[in-house]
Formats: structure tokens, sequence, C-alpha cells
């Protein structure tokens, strides 16, 4: 079975299976020393009961909010969350994208333009629009044009660069969400209900019922919630790796590795809006393929969610394949372009089943950031590479 080596398929480079922290309860503290009738009983459990309500009240601010993911990079494209929206609570699949702020579900307010989703229509219910002069209105319609003065609800309208986009106005309503902790959390948050999707989002069926919005700006989900103390303003995602599905998606500090991660500064605001680290440099096992070491071949780089693949410009990602090749050059691997949809595949003599058995043909893709280079981002060949699931050749 052949393999892809398109770069655009780095977007599995997080190969980590799921994984939650174990619950945490904590009710009571037995003391092995006996209790008030000896002396200094009573100052004792004067100790434990303030240190038991100490821990109590840190176990309950150190919350991080968990969501599994659903999808995969071939042939689905995108990852999804199920989030619990409205009171009662419905489901609701929503594309993950850390590439824009406002999350928004397709909504009866009523329909104008809306695709076949996978759940019934969010339903507009009286008293949730939010009002014009709502800080997360200026927020949200910053650069639209799209404001109307002296209006009862605040309109938005969020355009993709795909050209999808959707036309809609702001509500207030509750979500539930599990905790590491293992708790439940009900929390309030703004959201879009869309009811005017054109593009790409109005076509059907469509495996989302709308879009949840992780950028840094204050509209974002992780902002919102950050600002109302409910959790840190951190977020991460891991992503099975191995031709697994799936992964999760965490709000808040209590997930983040304490080993094993690079730290790489994020462009400020307000030169954008997206998680932008600049320039970077590309090696190719130990062969520079940014002959000035500018990262000017590379261009910027951009932590993008909503896009389905990794994309590099046109000349960073020929000098990327012309290494590819000249290290395949003699080895036991035949080019092969029967896959329509993956357009650059090989095959070995035996089939391979996994990407681990084609990962020793091929090296280490390096991206390096900053002046230096001194932080960097290491790819293995299982982050670049993937099964082709339509070849059935030896």
């Amino acid at each position: 079975m052949g393999l892809s080596t398109i770069v655009f398929l780095v977007t599995v480079i997080f190969s980590v299976c799921m994984c939650f922290s174990q619950q945490a309860h904590v009710s009571r503290l037995h003391p092995k020393y006996p209790p008030a009738d000896d002396e200094g009983g009573d100052s004792k459990a004067f100790f434990v009961s303030r240190d038991t309500k100490r821990i109590v009240r840190r176990l309950r601010e150190d919350r991080t909010a968990i969501f599994r993911l659903t999808g995969n990079v071939v042939p689905s494209g995108l990852y999804f969350v199920n989030m619990s929206l409205g009171n009662p609570s419905k489901p609701y699949y929503l594309d993950v994208d850390t590439g824009s702020d406002l999350t928004w579900v397709q909504c009866d307010a009523p329909c104008r333009s809306c695709a076949k989703v996978p759940h019934p229509l969010y339903k507009l219910k009286k008293g949730s629009l939010v009002p014009d002069n709502d800080p997360l209105c200026a927020a949200v319609q910053a650069g639209s044009g799209h404001r109307r003065p002296s209006s009862q609800q605040c309109d938005y309208d969020v355009k993709y660069a795909d050209q999808g986009s959707s036309l809609g106005v702001l509500v207030r309503d509750s979500v539930r969400t599990l905790l590491t902790k293992g708790t439940v959390m009900t929390a309030n948050f703004v959201f879009g209900c869309g009811y005017d999707q054109q593009g790409s989002l109005a076509e059907s069926p469509a495996r989302t019922d709308g879009v949840l919005g992780l950028g840094s700006g204050m509209a974002s989900l992780p902002s919102q919630w950050a600002k109302q103390g409910l959790i840190k303003n951190v977020i991460g995602h891991c992503i099975s790796g191995e031709g697994r599905d799936g992964g999760y998606i965490f709000f808040g500090d209590d997930l983040v590795p304490t080993s094993a991660m690079t730290w790489v500064p994020m462009l400020g605001k307000p030169s954008t809006k997206h998680y932008d680290v600049g320039a970077a440099q590309m090696m190719f096992g130990n062969k520079p393929l940014d002959k000035d070491g500018d990262g000017k071949k590379l261009g910027r780089i951009i932590f993008d969610s909503g896009s389905s693949y990794t994309y590099f410009t046109s000349q960073a990602y020929g000098a990327f394949l012309s290494a590819v090749k000249e290290n395949l050059h003699r080895k036991q691997l035949e080019q092969d372009s029967s896959d329509k949809f993956l357009p650059l595949c090989w095959r070995g003599k035996n089939r391979f089943s996994s990407v681990a058995e084609a990962a020793p043909y091929f090296k280490l893709l390096t991206l390096k950031f900053g002046s230096a280079g001194a932080k960097q981002m290491e790819i293995f060949p299982g982050g670049y590479l993937v099964i082709s699931v339509s070849m059935h050749k030896l």
C-alpha cells in the first residue's frame, strides 16, 4: 500500500492518545492521631478543617474544561466537538477553528438559508438576544462594517477564506461541559445564531452544525470563560496518530504537559488576531531547505485548526518535495500515482500496514523559530505521512 508524502498532512503531528486526568475526591480528611479528648486535640481538628477547606477550594478553582474530538485528517479533513447548548441542553457538532473568534450554530430565527445539519436547528429564545451596546458585540463587529446603530440586537456577518459566510445575531445561552475533576460545569456563553449561510457553509448535508471559534479575540469561548474566572486562558488539543481518529481539546491549564514541550512566543496584537509565530526555517534531516536562513522561503507560520491541512508556500513545498525525492533515490520504494486524492504516493515491495513500517525510509522535518532558530518543532515521518486507503497494490 502506498504512502502519501503530502506535506499538508502535518496536522497529525500530535500523536497523543486520549487521556483524562483522574477524578479527584476530597470530602474529608481522617487524621491518624486521636480526636479532641487528647491534649491539643482542638487545635489539630481546627488545622484539619482549615486544610480540608483550602484543598477543596483549590480543586474548585483549578478547573479545565475538556471535550472529545471526533474526526481525522484523511478522509474527513476536519475535527469537531459535541457541545451541549441551551437549557435544556441539546447536542451540536462544532468545527474546531483556532483561526476565528466567533462560535455560531445554524439557527431557526427563522432560517433564511441553512444547510441540512446533523441536529435540529438551534431555536432562538425570548430574552437571549445580545444588545448592540454589549462589549462582545463591538468585538465581533470590529472590522466587519456590519453595525446597526440603536438596534436592540447585535448582528454579525463572518466570512471565511473559502468564501463561506454566516449571517445572524448574537445570543447568550448556557453550555454544559465536563471538567477534568469529573464534574459538569454549566456556564454562560455568547455565540452566534446563524440564519443565513452562504457558500460552502450552505452545502448539504453538512457534517457539523456550526463553528467553534477559538481565536485569541475576546469573543472566543476560552476568552469569555477566562474573563468570567471559570478557567485560565489556555487552550490545547491532542490529536491521535497512527491512523486512529479523534483526540481531545481542553480549555484551562490543568492538562498542559510539564515536559516535551516547546514554547514559542506569538506575535502580539494588534498586528494579528491569529496564532502567528512569524517566519520559520525548515530542515529535512540535517539539510536546510532555506538557503538564506531567514525564513523567507517558508513565510510566516499561522496555527489554524480550521484548515483541513497544513499549507506551505509553493517555494517551500517544492524544496521539501525535492529533498524527499532525493532522500528516496535508490531506496526500495516506487512512486505511484493511482490514488486520485493524494497526488504523491510511494509503495514498497510489500503492503504497508502502518505508517511506522514506512517511517524508516524518511527523515525528520524540523521547523525552527526565532532569530537564532533556538525554538524548534520536530515533525517525525508519522506526522507528514498517511496510509492511502484507496490503493490496493503491493
